[in-house]
C-alpha cells in the first residue's frame, strides 16, 4: 500500500529546489539524503531527495537530477509516497499509523459490531470514522479511554463510548424525558 508522505508546491530558487506540503510525522526520515519516493504521477519519478531543508517554516527539498527552476515546476503538484512495507515497526504499542488502523472490525466492549473504520482523521484531537451500515458514520476520538484495544492482528479494536457517541438519536431519546421531568419541577 502507497501511503503519501508529501506534495510538492512550488519552486524555491534557481537551483531545482521544491517546497513541499509535509504529509508524514517523520519528515526527517522521510525527505533525508538518499530517500527515494514514489510519485503521484508515476511519469514523474521515482525521486531521489538529494538534500532537504526547512526555510520559513517550510520544507524545502531538492532532489537528484532536478537542476534548475524549470524542472522544479514541472514537479509541482506531483504527490510523493511511500511504501508501507518499507516502514519501519513503531516503537511505541500505543501509536499506529493510519494505514493499521483502516478497515479493522470496530466493537463494543461487550461484544456489539458497531462497523469498520474507515478514515483517520487528524484535527485537533485524532477520530476514527467508522462505517456503521447504512450510509452512517460515527466519530469516535481516538483515546485509550473511548478506544481502550487494538489488536491489528486480529483485526479490531474495543471501544467503551459513552451514551450517544455511537447512535447520537439513542441520546437525544433519552435526554427529552429527562428534560421534561426537570421543567415539572
Amino acid at each position: 500500500m502507497r501511503l503519501v508522505v508529501g506534495r510538492i508546491g512550488r519552486a524555491h530558487g534557481i537551483r531545482g529546489d521544491v517546497a513541499v506540503d509535509v504529509r508524514t510525522d517523520e519528515p526527517q526520515a522521510r525527505f533525508a539524503p538518499g530517500s527515494r519516493l514514489l510519485t503521484d504521477p508515476e511519469s514523474a519519478g521515482p525521486l531521489v531527495v538529494a538534500s532537504s531543508r526547512t526555510h520559513s517554516g517550510r520544507l524545502l527539498v531538492r532532489f537528484e537530477g532536478v537542476a534548475d527552476r524549470t524542472a522544479a515546476e514541472g514537479l509541482r503538484g506531483t504527490v510523493l509516497q511511500v511504501e508501507s512495507a518499507d516502514l519501519g515497526p513503531i516503537e511505541d504499542p500505543d501509536e499506529f499509523r493510519d494505514h493499521e488502523l483502516i478497515g479493522l472490525r470496530a466493537r463494543t466492549v461487550g461484544g456489539g459490531e458497531v462497523g469498520v473504520v474507515a478514515d483517520v482523521l487528524h484535527h485537533a484531537q485524532d477520530l476514527l470514522v467508522i462505517d456503521t451500515g447504512g450510509g452512517r458514520e460515527a466519530l469516535v476520538p481516538f483515546v485509550r479511554a473511548i478506544v481502550p484495544e487494538v489488536d491489528t492482528a486480529a483485526g479490531t479494536l474495543t471501544l467503551d463510548p459513552p451514551p450517544g457517541l455511537l447512535d447520537p438519536d439513542a441520546a437525544e431519546e433519552a435526554a427529552a424525558p429527562r428534560e421534561a421531568a426537570e421543567g415539572e419541577g
